[in-house]
C-alpha cells in the first residue's frame, strides 16, 4: 500500500466499495451525516474542479480554517487531487498564531466558513478567502495522475523549540503509516468502525481518515471530546477501535460508573500517554484492552505495544516496540528514529535529519532487553498540555512584547488531568496576571495562555544571559 498515493486509493474504494459508509459525522446538532465512498470520490472531485476554477493548482498552498465537518476531508482529498497541499489551521488559535502559520506557509488562499472567519479579521495582509459553501464548481473532473511524493500536507507544529514549523508530509507519508495500522498491529480492517473525537486540525483525525481508506473502514467523527457522552457514542455507532491521548482516560473514569460500561464492541483502544497508576483500572471497567503508541507529526506512527508485549506491560508506561517500517537507537540518551514514511522537512528550515536519516526526536529513553522503549525525560523546551504541544518560546515571545515584561521564563509544572500546565515566571513591575493573561489571549491560543504566574524581581540567567529555567 505505501507505493501508493490517496487519491489512487480513493478511486479504488469509490470504485469498489461505492455504497460502502466511508464517514459519519455525529456533531451532535442533528442527524448525523453519512458519505458513502462514492460520496468521498464525488465531492472531493467537485471540490477540486471548483479549487481549480479558482487558480489553485499544484505545489500550491491552501489554508483551511473549519471544524469537525465533512468538509474538512474532502476539501483535504481536493486539494490532493490537484496535487496541492492543505494547510490546517487551529480553530481556536488566536490572531497572532494564526497569522504566522498563515505567512510562513505561503498559503494562496483560506478555506473557512462564517463561523470562523472572524479570527481573519485581526490578521493583516491575508491571502484570498472563500467559504467552503461558496466552493461550486461549473465544470467536471478529471483526475489526472498524481505523485506519490508529492506534498499534501503543511501541518504545523511546535517541533522542538521556537514558533510552529511546517511539517512537509507526502501521499507515501500517509500510505507507510495507514499501511502499517492495517498489516501491523492493531489490524484495522473492512470489519472495523473507528471514532475519533479530536479536531480535525490535528494529525490524529487525519491519519483516523487515511487508515479507514486504506483498509475499507467506516470512521465516525464527532464534534468533540465529551466524556459524559462519549461511551454512549461508542455503543450507538458499535465502534470497534479508538484512539486517545493525553487527559481523556483520566476524564473517562471520572464519569460515574454506568450499568452499560461493558457493553459495548471495542476491541481495542490505542492511546498515547496511558497514566500508568490508571492502566488497569481503565481496562476493568470497560473490558478491553488498553494499547500503548507513540507517534510525532513529524515522523508519522512509530512505536506501539502490540498483542503479544500487552498483559506484560499493563501499567509500565513502556511504549513498546518498533513498527516493521522504523528503526530506533539511543544517542546520549536521546531517543533517535529513521525509516521510511517520515515528512521531507521542515517547510523554509534547514533538515532536522541527521547523517544516514536519523531523526532526533528530543525525548530521552531507554532500552530493555527486548528492545521495548521507555521515555524517560525531554530534551525540547516544549510543554504538553492535555495533547497539545506548546513551545515555551512563543508564549515568551508574546509576554515579551508587552511594555512592563522585562523578562519571562515559561515552563511546564505537573498537572494531574492535563499532564502538564503553562506556567509563566515575570519580572514585570506594575502589572498583574490578569493584565498579562489578557494580553496572552489577545494573540494566542487558550491553551497557550499561562495558568500559573509568579512575578519575581529577578530571573536566574546563564552565562549568554538566557534564563536558566533548570533553577526555576
Amino acid at each position: 500500500m505505501a507505493e501508493k498515493d490517496l487519491v489512487s486509493v480513493l478511486e479504488a474504494a469509490a470504485r469498489y466499495r461505492a455504497d460502502r459508509v466511508a464517514w459519519t459525522f455525529d456533531l451532535g446538532d442533528g442527524p448525523a451525516e453519512r458519505l458513502t465512498y462514492a460520496d468521498v470520490g464525488a465531492r472531493s472531485a467537485s471540490y477540486a474542479e471548483a479549487l481549480r476554477e479558482r487558480g489553485i493548482g499544484p505545489g500550491d498552498r491552501v489554508a483551511v480554517l473549519l471544524g469537525n465537518r465533512a468538509e474538512m476531508p474532502l476539501v483535504w482529498f481536493a486539494l490532493m487531487r490537484l496535487g496541492a497541499a492543505m494547510v490546517p489551521l487551529n480553530v481556536r488559535y488566536g490572531p497572532v498564531d494564526t497569522e504566522h502559520v498563515l505567512r510562513d506557509s505561503g498559503a494562496r488562499l483560506v478555506v473557512t466558513t462564517a463561523e470562523h472567519a472572524r479570527v481573519l479579521e485581526a490578521v493583516g495582509d491575508l491571502p484570498d478567502v472563500v467559504r467552503v459553501e461558496e466552493l461550486v464548481a461549473d465544470g467536471t473532473w478529471e483526475q489526472g495522475p498524481v505523485d506519490p511524493d508529492a506534498v499534501v500536507n503543511v501541518q504545523y507544529t511546535s517541533g522542538t523549540t521556537g514558533r510552529p514549523k511546517g511539517c512537509l508530509l507526502t501521499h507515501r507519508y500517509w500510505t507507510t503509516l495507514a499501511g502499517s495500522m492495517v498489516a501491523e498491529f492493531p489490524h484495522v480492517s473492512a470489519e472495523d468502525v473507528m471514532l475519533t473525537a479530536q479536531p480535525f486540525h490535528y494529525v490524529d483525525p487525519q491519519w483516523n481518515v487515511v487508515t479507514a481508506l486504506v483498509a475499507g473502514a467506516q470512521l465516525v467523527a464527532l464534534d468533540g471530546f465529551h466524556p459524559s457522552t462519549f461511551w454512549a457514542k461508542v455503543r450507538e455507532h458499535e465502534v470497534t477501535y479508538f484512539y486517545c491521548l493525553a487527559a481523556m482516560p483520566t476524564l473517562l473514569l471520572r464519569m460515574p460508573p454506568d450499568p452499560l460500561d461493558r457493553v459495548h464492541r471495542v476491541r481495542a483502544v490505542q492511546c498515547s500517554a496511558i497514566p500508568t497508576a490508571l492502566h488497569a483500572e481503565l481496562e476493568d471497567r470497560w473490558g478491553v484492552p488498553w494499547f500503548e503508541a507513540f507517534g510525532m507529526t513529524e515522523t508519522g506512527a512509530d512505536i506501539r505495544v502490540g498483542s503479544d508485549d500487552h498483559d506484560v506491560l499493563v501499567g509500565s508506561g513502556c511504549l513498546g516496540r518498533p513498527a516493521a517500517h522504523r528503526e530506533v537507537r539511543l544517542v546520549d540518551g536521546e531517543l533517535w528514529l529513521r525509516g521510511p514514511g517520515m515528512m521531507l522537512g521542515y517547510l523554509g528550515h534547514e533538515s532536522p535529519f541527521r547523517e544516514d536519516g536519523w531523526f532526533p526526536t528530543g525525548d530521552l529513553a531507554r532500552l530493555d532487553d527486548a528492545g521495548r522503549v521507555y521515555l524517560t525525560g525531554r530534551l525540547k523546551d516544549m510543554i504538553r498540555r492535555s495533547g497539545e504541544n506548546i513551545a515555551a518560546r512563543e508564549v515568551e515571545d508574546v509576554l515579551l512584547t508587552h511594555p512592563s515584561v522585562r523578562l519571562a521564563a515559561v515552563v511546564g509544572v505537573p498537572d494531574e488531568i492535563r499532564g502538564e500546565e503553562v506556567k509563566a515566571y515575570v519580572v514585570a513591575p506594575g502589572s498583574s496576571s490578569d493584565e498579562l493573561d489578557a494580553w496572552c489571549r489577545d494573540r494566542l491560543a487558550g491553551f497557550k495562555v499561562p495558568r500559573f504566574w509568579e512575578f519575581r524581581d529577578d530571573l536566574p540567567l546563564t552565562a549568554s544571559h538566557r534564563v536558566e529555567k533548570a533553577k526555576l
